[in-house]
């Protein structure tokens, strides 16, 4: 094991990209995993979205493709100061990292393959864990008063299957795919969008605008989905920087996942061995 083993977050999408800025801005170390094709919506504020690119900045922090062939450079972008991003669905980084912690991010509303043995400590964004049990701790991603609250015991509050209100407009923000097949961007996110304009196909269904607002994620190119997945979202209030910026719930649950890992006893005795070596 590496003397300062890394953080595994699993999942790049918006609401796991909270977390990695909260704890890369505390100066810990983060690893994400991600799909070879990301299902992350806001891709212009997901770090997963590097498996793609290459390499992508959001507010300031780096994010760059990895590969489990080659720590050296893994750890170098580490000490850099850069959040590496894995392709690793299959979660084989787990045994190769060794990691002090490991935060399912992924948003699945239900328990897949994390296990609170994976780690020392385990930690869940969300519905479908129950702390104590599949993992140490579960964070609250619903909006509200608990939003971002630790949970040691127990499990986040239930998934309603609605998207917060925003601007008067609930269920229709969210944009879903009429069919099977791979999206095609036609608008591009940040763009101010009419009633009735056309957002993006899937196959040959076409997509349009429900109502006027700026299009705050829309999936990439290429990517295929089902029907009745979401592929977009759409954000009446029409203020078009915060399509380009990590959104409040992300960091609330970023502020959670963080209190979550600095409270944790096995995790503040790895930091304080890390900061008496650095002094030494």
């Amino acid at each position: 094991m590496r003397a300062n083993p890394p953080i595994l977050l699993r999942g790049g999408g918006d609401l796991a990209s909270g977390v990695a800025y909260r704890l890369r801005r505390a100066g810990l170390p983060v690893v994400i995993t991600e799909l070879a094709k990301p299902l992350a919506v806001r891709t212009t504020v997901s770090y997963g979205m590097a498996a793609v690119y290459g390499a992508v900045i959001i507010e300031g922090i780096v994010a760059q493709r990895a590969a489990l062939d080659d720590l050296p450079s893994l750890y170098a972008m580490l000490d850099a100061g850069s959040i590496p991003v894995l392709i690793d669905p299959d979660g084989a980084s787990i045994a190769a990292l060794e990691p002090a912690v490991i935060i399912d991010g992924r948003m699945a509303k239900a328990r897949q393959d994390t296990h609170i043995d994976q780690a020392p400590l385990v930690i869940a964004l969300g519905p479908g864990f129950t702390a104590g049990e599949d993992c140490h701790a579960v964070i609250e991603t619903n909006r509200g008063h608990h939003l971002g609250r630790v949970y040691w015991r127990g499990s986040a509050e239930p998934d309603t299957g609605l998207p917060a209100s925003l601007g008067g407009k609930q269920a229709e923000r969210v944009l879903r795919a009429p069919c099977d097949g791979l999206v095609t961007q036609v608008a591009v996110i940040g763009r101010l969008l009419q009633e009735g304009q056309l957002i993006a196909r899937v196959g040959e269904c076409p997509i349009y605008a429900p109502f006027a607002g700026v299009l705050r994620g829309l999936l990439d190119d290429d990517t295929p989905v089902t029907a009745g997945m979401k592929i977009g979202d759409l954000d009446p209030r029409a203020q078009r920087e915060h399509c380009f910026t990590i959104s409040d719930k992300s960091l609330a649950i970023g502020g959670g996942a963080l209190e979550a890992v600095l409270a944790a006893p096995l995790i503040r005795a790895i930091l304080n061995a890390r900061n008496a070596v650095e002094k030494t």
